[in-house]
């Protein structure tokens, strides 16, 4: 029984444990402005249009601020960065609970917040990535970041959903204090933190353009990354079929079926955190992540040749469960194999792709479903998954090979394994972290 539970080792960490305990409340109590916002520009125009656009602003404002403090993560105190970016979100959430609570802000300055909650967002994303390989050893990388994972997704099912019930109660006001109070938690234990200082290799001289643009050179000399950046964007572009939901419930599944499709993913990512300890402990971090890769598209085929409900159903629990391993592996190998220098940029480039991937896909989806059909859509996007991955592990056979040794081992499997894949990091389990 012990194998198919909750992997909890990186809570014996103290730095991690404190961070991870903040999450917790920020998960749910900080995301309430993901529905406030949306309901509020609707209620101030009338338009779903305004709703895309502020989503255009935000992800390009968090696009730039990911790249950029990234690189500022690189070459300063990661522990200062962060808390400045934290601090920035819940300046942002203040200002849009101030501004609900006079009674709204014009449309320019809604979107001016909404541009600044995707600034510190981004912010936070790249700089938190790059933390946390210095809070824990490389070995427990995989299950921290599924304990991190897990936290997230149970916020974006239970903050919506308890936003939902509280804006007729509380108000939007109410919900974006919310959000700032429970930031208030998170700064505390970044506070707590000890210094993050970078490396004497950092290059602290250079612009943040160039820095940027640093980072992009070390990304693309590095065959393993661009591998596992190419899994994962495929996943996401060619195998999320999320915008087609609506066409299939109401063609195929019934009109009542549009809630549950849209709750399965989630469901099987959780429940797959819930056992991470079946998979955190494997040292074979890329063939997990490729073969996780390839049964979600396997899924996503299945998913579009069926009819029944509860075989769509159980196919999108697997598929949310296969994704759970890919994402927590992806952070892993991202995390262990890019030299400390360098892991600000990496991070800023796969936050980028996070949240980017997703909202590709439901553009590329809804156009071509609109052309061809739901289901041919979403069953050529399984295939184009799958297939995309077959040819990553045939140009880079790193991934193939990629591994991390447990504590005590001399050899790993990767051919190009780096020191801090098997050393301890800069910061130890003890009392004084």
């Amino acid at each position: 029984m012990a194998s198919f539970m909750i992997d909890r080792r990186p809570l014996a960490v103290p730095a991690f444990r404190r961070m991870w305990v903040a999450s917790l409340v920020s998960a749910v109590g900080g995301s309430f402005s993901a529905v406030a916002v949306p309901v509020q520009l609707y209620a101030s125009t009338g338009s779903s249009a305004t709703i895309g656009a502020a989503a255009v602003v935000s992800f390009v404002a968090l696009a730039v601020a990911a790249l950029g403090t990234g690189a500022i993560a690189d070459t300063h105190d990661r522990r200062r960065v962060l808390l400045a970016a934290q601090s920035g979100l819940a300046v942002v959430h203040l200002a849009l609970w101030a501004q609900a609570a006079l009674g709204g802000a014009p449309l320019p300055v809604l979107l001016l917040l909404v541009a600044g909650q995707g600034l510190t967002m981004g912010a936070t994303s790249a700089t938190s990535g790059a933390v946390l390989p210095r809070l824990v050893p490389a070995e427990l990388l995989p299950a921290a970041n599924s304990l991190n994972s897990l936290v997230r997704y149970l916020g974006w099912i239970l903050g919506p959903t308890v936003a939902g019930l509280l804006i007729p109660l509380a108000g939007l006001s109410t919900l974006y204090l919310c959000d700032a109070l429970a930031l208030f938690v998170v700064l505390a234990a970044v506070h707590r933190l000890p210094p993050l200082p970078p490396g004497p290799a950092a290059a602290t001289t250079q612009g943040v353009v160039r820095q940027v643009l640093a980072g992009f050179r070390y990304l693309a000399g590095h065959r393993l990354l661009v591998a596992v950046l190419t899994v994962d964007l495929a996943a996401m572009v060619f195998g999320m079929p999320s915008a087609l939901f609506p066409e299939l419930a109401h063609r195929v599944f019934g009109e009542s079926s549009i809630g549950l499709l849209y709750a399965a993913y989630p469901a099987g990512v959780v429940l797959a955190g819930l056992g991470s300890s079946s998979f955190t402990r494997a040292r074979r971090h890329g063939v997990l992540m490729a073969g996780a890769a390839i049964a979600w598209g396997v899924t996503i085929v299945a998913f579009s040749l069926t009819s029944r409900l509860w075989v769509a159903l159980a196919v999108l629990v697997a598929g949310g469960a296969v994704n759970f391993v890919l994402s927590t592996f992806r952070n892993a190998i991202s995390q262990a194999y890019t030299d400390d220098v360098m892991r600000g940029r990496i991070q800023g480039a796969l936050t980028v792709v996070l949240f980017g991937g997703p909202q590709l896909g439901s553009l590329l989806h809804g156009a071509i479903g609109a052309l061809i059909g739901p289901r041919l859509t979403i069953g050529l996007g399984g295939l184009l998954t799958v297939g995309t991955v077959l040819v990553v592990l045939r140009a880079a056979p790193e991934v193939r090979r990629y591994a991390v040794a447990v504590p005590g081992e001399t050899d790993v499997a990767s051919p190009r394994a780096r020191p801090e894949a098997r050393a301890r990091p800069e910061i130890q389990a003890g009392p004084e972290a």
